[in-house]
């Protein structure tokens, strides 16, 4: 008998809660919570979290909130806050009722702070933000009490109520937590809970213009909602100290626990917010959604599908170790996704004529091509083969090099689904370009086989040329030359953009069952790659196809070299 296949390890994460569940903590309760922040669209990154907090939910018979983090008025926008929800949608995860904004406990927060004065573990600042940095000392040194640190918590109450009340400019002073200025790590040294901000909030308008800082609302917002387990990526170990100082010193209703996990790096991909928004501002991209971009909503658009990122999220894991995951491996899972799912059409990117001289004028056949040969329940289709055709440029060589097995003068190929086909002549413009090929077929050999048993060594795709469709094709590559963008250019991602990350294509050619292609629809462009109909720019009259990747595998190759 085989042995019984044993269960994989649970990552580090679902380990933990597995352990909670066994032990009764949380009442056996299991709730996370996604928290963005509206202030730019999500990137590949935040599908690692998004699938890790609606996962685990999932997977323990748990719920996952969706909250936005929206303590910054100046940067924030419901723009934002739309995009971040449609994301999430897509990749195949709901929220239910429990959507929530940290803007949703503005007066919760407020509280707490006073709170925290009254219990003298808070004081208002008059400190310049320059000054505080000075005071707060250096990783090997240990920073100075300010001297309004003393301050009574009457007047630091009073102070505080007319921060409120707008009596103070932006930046005049802040509210910041006593803890201990010569604590080693550095978000202990009395850390900044309030700033003043007189600006529109997308929420809640000018009815505030104090604005609590993330590692002060995150612990409260968390333990508001009842969080059992709060799971940030890795930057935030240093800041769990102050997430649990924040909660041991309030009266909170609920104790949540915070856990990290190491973020994801991608080869050839910027992943920061900053530096994203620089390449929208700039118009080195055409906005978010730009089909380069490593946003969700600029891979939507490229033809990835919601499916592929998970799979890609489940192969990288969940560790406690900061590593840089290959390009390769994301484009792999989209590729293996679309070969089993996507439908085979035949589409020509740059159209050379070809007439066959010995096929009848007028005549149009249908011929039976498989639309994928991974499904075979899905059928065929039938596509136009008639005299005129377009075949790739590339496919013919009027002199070809010894290993090129394609159409040259004299040379017999097969048409895909069709004929043998031999060149016999050659029509060029004035220039010397060849612009039209005669051919001959053998009608003998319908279906791409011959009676008499010769082969052939190459196989081209083709279209119909009366019947075809024109289209615009737009070829997407990396949108970086180099691995890690800015390390030979002290830190100037700009100077490693690829100039060839983009090419539009004219006046393609594509077989006439794409007609009724529909903007997302995703498809096998046979020998050339996988493309997508564009949502943004495609219209019926006419249509834009995006290439999605190529059939050409790097990562397999990558696999290999790391088996020797």
């Amino acid at each position: 008998m085989c042995a019984p296949e044993s269960t994989p390890p649970l990552d580090f994460i679902r380990q933990i809660i597995s352990d909670d569940l066994k032990a009764g903590k949380n009442e056996g309760r299991v709730m996370t919570r996604f928290p963005p922040e509206p202030n730019g669209y999500l990137h590949i990154g935040h599908a690692k979290s998004i699938c890790l907090n609606f996962g685990v939910a999932q997977e323990f018979g748990g719920v996952c909130n969706l909250r936005f983090d929206d303590t910054n008025p100046t940067k924030e926008e419901e723009e934002y806050v739309q995009s971040i929800q449609a994301d999430v949608r897509w990749l195949g995860f709901d929220w239910g009722e429990r959507l929530y904004f940290a803007s949703d406990y503005f007066e919760e927060l407020y509280q707490c702070a006073l709170h925290l004065i009254k219990d003298g573990k808070a004081y208002v600042d008059d400190l310049s933000a320059e000054e505080i940095r000075e005071y707060r000392g250096t990783l090997t040194q240990p920073g100075k009490d300010s001297p309004y640190r003393t301050r009574p918590a009457a007047e630091n109450l009073d102070l505080f109520e007319r921060m409120r009340a707008g009596e103070f400019p932006d930046g005049a002073r802040v509210l910041r937590a006593k803890i201990d200025m010569a604590s080693p790590n550095l978000n202990l040294r009395d850390p900044v809970l309030y700033r003043i901000l007189h600006a529109e909030h997308h929420r809640t308008g000018d009815k505030w213009c104090i604005y609590p800082m993330y590692d002060y609302a995150h612990p409260i917002s968390d333990a508001q909602e009842g969080i059992t387990h709060s799971i940030c990526t890795l930057e935030f170990e240093d800041h769990r100290p102050l997430y649990d100082w924040t909660l041991d010193n309030l009266p909170v209703p609920y104790r949540p626990y915070q856990y990290e996990f190491a973020r994801l790096n991608l080869s050839y991909t910027v992943m920061s917010k900053r530096k994203l928004l620089q390449l929208v501002n700039e118009g080195l991209v055409r906005g978010w959604d730009d089909p380069r971009m490593p946003t969700l909503s600029g891979m939507r658009r490229r033809g990835y599908t919601p499916e592929a990122v998970r799979n890609f999220c489940d192969k990288i894991g969940v560790g406690r170790r900061e590593n840089i995951v290959d390009l390769a491996l994301l484009e792999y899972c989209v590729r293996e996704d679309l070969n089993r799912r996507a439908p085979r059409v035949m589409g020509v990117l740059r159209p050379l004529k070809v007439v066959i001289e010995n096929y009848p004028e007028g005549q149009v056949e249908e011929l039976d091509a498989v639309n994928n040969p991974e499904d075979p329940s899905l059928g065929t289709r039938k596509v136009p083969f008639a005299r005129e055709l377009y075949i790739e440029e590339e496919d013919f060589l009027e002199e070809p090099p010894k290993k090129f097995f394609r159409l040259a003068p004299g040379r017999e190929v097969r048409l895909r689904y069709a004929y043998f086909l031999k060149c016999v002549g050659v029509v060029k413009d004035d220039t010397g370009k060849v612009v039209e090929l005669r051919c001959t077929y053998d009608p003998e050999t319908k279906g791409g086989q011959a009676p008499d048993g010769r082969k052939v060594k190459a196989t081209l795709h083709w279209v119909a040329a009366a019947q075809a469709v024109t289209a615009e094709v737009r070829l997407y590559d990396r949108l970086f030359t180099q691995p890690a963008p800015g390390e030979g250019h002290e830190g100037d991602f700009r100077a490693d953009l690829n100039p060839n990350s983009l090419e539009v294509l004219q006046n393609c050619r594509l077989e006439p069952s794409l007609a009724a292609a529909r903007p997302g629809d995703f498809f096998q462009f046979e020998r050339l790659g996988y493309f997508c109909v564009d949502a943004k720019d495609s219209t019926p009259a006419a249509p834009v196809f995006n290439r999605t990747v190529t059939l050409k595998d790097p990562w397999a190759k990558i696999q290999q070299k790391g088996k020797r």
